[in-house]
């Protein structure tokens, strides 16, 4: 029995084996699919009398068969040196990063960053490393994050280089570290972050002792900026698994320094009594979301708003909570804090003024459908519900539809009819009127020449009472739109000049 053992794991090792050399010969190829361009930049780098190294996401996405046109190569050749050899070559070059060692180029579409091998030193203090060139390829790879992002490919020999066995973990599906993950979180601990958003993009599983070291480090995230932090979360968001990154983040702590508020969500139980707690529903309700994103748009890019939206539209819940007497919990306008906290913790990552605006508006929104019921809203209220969302209206449907997570089947049902049916009467209404742009049927213009103002307050009161009544009865003809405005400067007393 002993014996069969050994027999079938040499058996199991050679097709491993055999895969990895398959896998490094797939590699190649889809290398070969960018020549001419990397072999003419090998063959100038070799005439030079330097080296030149496909390296980093570029070989991990070339074996999982994604390269795209966005090239890092690394190289023996000092920047400067870089400059000279591509000048003349490249249609366009670029030295924005030549301070860290990198020289970017154009060639016919395909975009190249050309880096100097690194050897950094890092303070530990801040994230800024002593930017050190090194002498060596496998000096260069071990100061990488990850071991899937330490492979390279010599272009001119199309020989491949692997010290820290990246493709085996490539092979497995694992996010392990070059160095020991406590000296690569301590040198640079954005990595952790990173390893959340390599979970959500790649669907990797992080090795058991990252995970450690990012739970015993996570306050180190402390020392990056909030930008280096938002890019990172909006690439994990953006990812194809953004839940299981959210896991991670919460699961080690990350969260409590990156986004506190959802893992603050566990503290709350989901008036539903349907999930764990509001955190696992709001899980939920972002993978729903994210399932509608294409619905009826199937090459809509991922959209970071929606999703946003969808991972804290229930954070205001853990501070609205109340226990009921009879055992019930209320989370009363847990829409309008959870809007203040939206926009609280999404300047704090200095996120750019327009999401800070719409994630907010979506979650100040998420609840106004529930007011429904079985259709008794006015056409009036169907109005103001498409004018409050504005250009969030196609968003907004779907946040509500993946906020309906109950598991019992004939409520889910009759919550999705109703949907569908407020969604009719806004195309059935906007067929009669123009929703999308709701205005007075009085411009500023009008206004004052009836009243015989001049510009100033009065004016846009005037004209957010017109707006009103539009909202409230549909569009007015001229005649009743001027008698309107005269019965309502009247009351405010107004003195109005003869028609």
């Amino acid at each position: 029995m002993g014996s069969q053992t050994t027999v079938n794991e040499r058996n199991s090792k050679a097709s491993a084996a055999r895969r990895l050399t398959e896998a490094k010969r797939n590699a190649v190829a889809e290398l070969m699919r960018v020549s001419p361009i990397a072999d003419e930049l090998a063959t100038r780098f070799a005439a030079a009398g330097h080296r030149l190294y496909l390296v980093g996401g570029s070989v991990r996405d070339a074996l999982l068969g994604r390269l795209s046109t966005d090239l890092d190569f690394t190289t023996d050749a000092r920047p400067e040196q870089v400059q000279r050899i591509v000048s003349g070559w490249a249609d366009a070059v670029w030295d924005t990063g030549i301070e860290f060692g990198t020289v970017g180029a154009s060639k016919n579409g395909t975009t190249c960053e050309i880096t100097t091998f690194r050897a950094d030193t890092y303070d530990r203090v801040s994230r800024n490393p002593e930017v050190v060139f090194g002498d060596t390829i496998e000096g260069d790879l071990v100061r990488r994050d990850f071991t899937v992002n330490a492979m390279a490919v010599e272009v001119a020999t199309k020989s491949f280089v692997d010290p820290h066995d990246g493709l085996a973990a490539l092979a497995r599906r694992v996010l392990d570290t070059p160095a020991t993950p406590e000296e690569s979180f301590a040198d640079d601990p954005l990595r952790m972050l990173r390893a959340a958003r390599f979970v959500s993009q790649l669907g990797f599983e992080p090795a058991p002792r990252v995970v450690k070291a990012m739970t015993d480090m996570s306050g180190e995230i402390r020392r990056i900026t909030a930008e280096r932090v938002q890019a990172e979360l909006s690439k994990l968001l953006l990812g194809k698994h953004p839940r299981k990154g959210i896991e991670l983040m919460v699961e080690t702590g990350l969260a409590d320094h990156v986004l506190p508020e959802v893992p603050g969500m566990r503290l709350a139980i989901d008036e539903h009594h349907q999930h764990k707690d509001v955190y696992q529903h709001s899980l939920t309700v972002l993978e729903q979301a994210i399932d509608l994103e294409t619905s009826h748009e199937p090459k809509l890019e991922p959209d970071l708003v929606l999703r946003l939206a969808a991972l804290l539209h229930d954070i205001g819940k853990p501070a609205t909570r109340r226990f009921e007497p009879g055992g019930g919990v209320s989370f009363h306008h847990h829409e309008v804090v959870g809007a203040k906290m939206v926009r609280k913790r999404l300047r704090a990552l200095r996120y750019p003024k327009d999401v800070v605006s719409d994630v907010s508006q979506l979650v100040f929104l998420h609840l106004r459908f529930h007011g429904y019921g079985r259709g008794e809203w006015t056409d009036s209220a169907v109005r103001r519900y498409v004018t409050d969302a504005g250009p969030l209206l196609s968003r907004l449907h779907k946040l509500v539809r993946a906020d309906c997570t109950t598991r019992n089947r004939r409520k889910a049902a009759a919550l999705q009819r109703s949907y569908d049916d407020l969604e009719a009467r806004i195309a059935r209404i906007a067929e009669e009127e123009d929703l999308a742009r709701v205005r007075p049927d009085l411009d500023g213009n009008e206004i004052m020449r009836i009243l015989g103002l001049q510009p100033g307050p009065l004016v846009g009161k005037a004209w957010r009472h017109l707006k009103e009544l539009r909202l409230d009865r549909g569009p007015l003809g001229h005649d009743e739109a001027v008698a309107e405005l005269r019965r309502w400067a009247a009351e405010q007393g107004i003195d109005v000049p003869d028609a």
